[in-house]
């Protein structure tokens, strides 16, 4: 479970002669269950990267208090892996190698380390890909390979920063299918940051609406799983939700 306390983070720079302050996040208090899939959506600049990072560990609030399964996150730790907007693989590694990093140097499961990067690789459906490098593959396919990494390490918990938000339409839909067949494979606990109404509504448990540094709204989707996207789009209880969502943006 992932609790935030009162949790507020402010931005200092020098401009001249100033400092000038900007308050990304403003006292968010928010609870995820364990094995809960949760979107947060909002305008550009609203806060939902920094309250990633700062959940991730890679940025110190500057108020409140971040738990994880009662323990107090103090910076980056296995039980937390991060998928950003862009892949960000080594090039010079093939795409094996890439799933492979985490585990090679958290120096954990070394002998099993093969056959957890084959499971990962067959798991996001690029097994006969695993000897290519980077540049040979497309958008869509880096990032399911940045998946799999993230995955490789068994984090209880899965973070994504808008990971498919630099791919066209098509890919993108793809890949939603893809991460909800891996969510109801495994159900870990993930937490998405994404603009997309729709790409929330069909992956997720609840939608967390923030505007402002601040959750505005904390709205629980109760559409039955498993579930086809396809199928979503003209039902009335998902269009419901999008014309709510919609209007709260």
């Amino acid at each position: 479970m992932i609790e935030l306390r009162g949790v507020s983070h402010r931005y200092v720079a020098t401009r001249g002669a100033y400092l000038a302050t900007t308050h990304a996040v403003v006292d968010v208090n928010l609870t995820v269950p364990a094995q809960q899939f949760v979107s947060i959506v909002g305008p550009s600049g609203c806060g939902k990267t920094s309250l990633l990072r700062i959940v991730a560990g890679l940025l110190v609030p500057s108020e409140g208090d971040v738990v994880v399964d009662g323990r107090p996150v103090r910076g980056p730790a296995p039980d937390r892996a991060l998928v950003f907007q862009h892949a960000a693989l080594f090039p010079w590694r093939t795409v094996a190698a890439n799933v492979g990093f985490g585990l090679e140097v958290s120096r954990r499961d070394r002998k099993a380390a093969p056959e957890i990067v084959a499971r990962q690789l067959d798991l996001v459906g690029l097994s006969e890909f695993a000897g290519h490098y980077p540049s040979e593959l497309s958008g869509g396919m880096q990032q399911r390979v940045g998946l799999a990494r993230a995955l490789a390490v068994s984090p209880e918990i899965l973070l994504m920063d808008e990971p498919f938000g630099s791919l066209d339409a098509i890919t993108r839909k793809q890949l939603a299918e893809e991460l909800l067949h891996v969510w109801e494979h495994d159900q870990r606990t993930v937490v998405f940051v994404t603009h997309s109404l729709e790409e929330a509504l069909v992956l997720s448990d609840r939608v967390v609406v923030m505007r402002g540094g601040r959750i505005v709204r904390d709205v629980p989707v109760e559409l039955p799983r498993p579930r086809r996207p396809d199928d979503l789009l003209d039902d009335p209880q998902f269009l419901a939700l999008r014309r709510g969502l919609s209007e709260l943006l």
